[in-house]
Formats: C-alpha cells, structure tokens, sequence
C-alpha cells in the first residue's frame, strides 16, 4: 500500500482530502500542523507529501525546505496545497522544491490527478 502523509490544519479540508485518497486505496497518515508533519515523515517515509503552505508552526514550505535537507526524505514528492495563489507564491513554493502546487478551493478529483500523476513518475 502507498503511504501519503497529508498535513493541513484546516480540519475539514484534512477530513475531505483523508477520504478522497483512502476510497481510492491509498494509506493516510493526516496530521494538523507542520511540526507533526514533519514527525511523521521521518517516522514513516511517505510516498508523497501534501502540506497546506499556511500551518502553525512549520509553513508547508518550511516542511518542504526541511524534506530537501533530509538524505532519507529529500526525493519525496511534495504537492503544495493552498489559498495562496499569487504567481510568487507559487515560485516560492517551487523553489522551495515543491513537486506540485494546488490552490484552494479545489476539486478532489483534480487532487487524487495529480496525486496519481506524481506518483506514477517516482513509483
């Protein structure tokens, strides 16, 4: 089973994306801020991340920066989730070494696309 570690601290956007991708047979790890996320990550070595950029504690980017620097993490692919959709954000997000970037509000079969795009590239 793939794992995807997804990080958001809005509860229903957690709850909406946690059942999207576990209907679709992947394994879930959902978490509320960046600091558990990043926990998470080195305890579990997801097959993709999806991190909201706005979070207590650790931003989306922050966690990204975090994942880069990580020898064990640095290649996994990472799906930016967030209201923010200025074209700099978005160029910090990839800077930051983002594989993808979505903004919200978004549909949840573009979502599970993308999710299935990304992975079919690493997997």
């Amino acid at each position: 089973m793939t794992t995807i570690l997804v990080a958001d601290d809005d509860p229903d956007i957690l709850e909406l994306v946690n059942y999207k991708l576990s209907q679709s047979g992947y394994v879930v790890i959902a978490v509320p801020d960046g600091k558990v996320a990043l926990e998470q990550a080195r305890e579990h070595h997801p097959a993709l991340m999806i991190l909201d950029v706005a979070m207590p504690f650790h931003s989306g980017i922050d966690v990204t920066l975090e994942i880069r620097k990580d020898p064990d993490l640095k290649n996994t692919p990472i799906i930016l989730l967030t209201a923010k959709s200025m074209e700099q954000d978005t160029e910090r997000g990839f800077a930051a070494g983002a594989t993808d970037y979505m903004t919200k509000p978004f549909s949840p079969r573009e979502l599970l696309s993308r999710v299935q795009a990304v992975l079919g590239r690493t997997l």
